[in-house]
């Protein structure tokens, strides 16, 4: 048995989320029956993290282990032949040690919020940005960014359906950039609360829009309320762009 490492790029639109549910077609569901078509086997993917319905991903990882004799370029091309048409591909392959886990065995983890800034609303980009058509002070926006980054208590950027032991994590990275109309918000962690990016996001746009202030930023962080801070930005324009691992 070979326990194999894939890294995947996938579309977020068609699917309810990674993880797979009984209300729709899930990303690991696809990727699971890929791999049955290839090797006959029926297993469990893993991933580092469980991204939601309309989420995209560019470096997402998951583990699985097969009993067939291969080499990794047998596996991500069979896997990938078997995933069309599905807007999903094994972008990598690596064997590792059974002891590694894509989830628990991950050191960091880097996401990309996308947004289109602009009156006009997005064509070739439709369902990959969130479109917001007030103009934006990126300014602004990272300098209450700046009040995020660091070991705080996040829950008022916490679901109420989040899972996490704990609403304490450390943000090493909060960056807001322009690029001509489009706007990327940059975060990076450990581990992340869930919606705990999107909703980060949500409230960086009021900042961004002149409604609330980096003070009110600092207040909502202060109040563990998550009624305190600023909406749930829609899926469409978060990515999950790299999870990173400790050297072998």
């Amino acid at each position: 048995m070979t326990r194999w490492k894939l890294t995947l790029e996938y579309d977020g639109g068609p699917f309810v989320g990674w993880q797979r549910q009984d209300n729709g077609p899930s990303v690991q569901e696809a990727v699971e029956r890929a791999i049955h078509a290839f090797s006959g086997e029926t297993l469990t993917l893993h991933a580092a993290g469980r991204t939601d319905a309309g989420v995209h991903a560019l470096g997402q990882v998951a583990h699985v282990d097969l009993e067939k004799s291969t080499d990794a370029d047998t596996v991500q091309n069979a896997i990938n032949f078997h995933l069309k048409p599905a807007p999903v591909a094994i972008v990598d392959v690596a064997a590792v040690t059974e002891d590694f886990h894509a989830r628990f065995s991950a050191t960091h983890r880097a996401y990309r919020y996308r947004i289109l800034n602009r009156r006009a609303p997005p064509t070739l980009l439709a369902g990959r940005v969130w479109h917001v058509a007030t103009p934006l002070d990126t300014a602004a926006m990272q300098d209450a960014a700046n009040a995020l980054i660091g070991n705080h208590d996040f829950t008022s950027f916490r679901a109420a359906a989040c899972q996490a032991k704990s609403p304490v994590k450390t943000l090493d990275t909060l960056r807001v950039d322009r690029d001509g109309d489009e706007i990327a918000i940059a975060v990076a962690a450990r581990s992340f609360l869930h919606h705990q990016v999107r909703n980060i996001a949500g409230t960086l746009k009021l900042v961004g829009e002149g409604k609330w202030t980096r003070a009110d930023v600092e207040a909502a962080l202060a109040a563990r309320d998550r009624s305190r801070a600023g909406p749930t930005a829609p899926p469409d324009g978060l990515y999950l762009m790299r999870v990173s691992y400790d050297p072998a």
